[in-house]
């Protein structure tokens, strides 16, 4: 018997960005080196590896997030447990979105997404780093 999806990624996306804030790359782009903002990258090693990432940012694949917030996992990161603000990209916005949702239903705070992703970042000329 096919399954019956109730609730797409359509939905789901909508969902997540009527009720995350989402970063312009120009205001990113002015905040990426500031030490108040954590910029979270959630693309998989291998993106990272072909495209590069923004300087500073913080790798973290994006199924291993919600262990890595919570300081009671034995996953914890201690980056997210700083006083700052999280910004969370992929590559197109829609990883980050429902990431985004997720860590603040945690209830990390505060959290952004940036608009368009890591792709809208290149194409308007945010600096980039190769990560090895």
């Amino acid at each position: 018997m096919p399954q019956t999806i109730t609730r797409g990624i359509n939905t789901l996306l909508a969902e997540a960005n009527a009720v995350v804030e989402t970063m312009p790359v120009a205001e990113a782009k002015a905040l990426h080196d500031d030490p108040g903002h954590v910029f979270v990258d959630l693309r998989d090693i291998r993106e990272i590896q072909r495209s590069g990432m923004i300087p500073g940012a913080f790798s973290c694949p994006r199924g291993m997030l919600e262990f890595w917030i919570d300081p009671e996992s034995p996953y914890h990161k201690e980056v997210f447990a700083q006083d700052k603000t999280f910004v969370f990209y992929c590559a197109s916005a829609w990883r980050s979105a429902l990431s985004a949702r997720a860590a603040q239903e945690m209830g990390l705070a505060p959290v952004k997404h940036l608009e368009g992703g890591f792709t809208e970042w290149v194409k308007q000329d945010g600096p980039v780093v190769q990560r090895d």
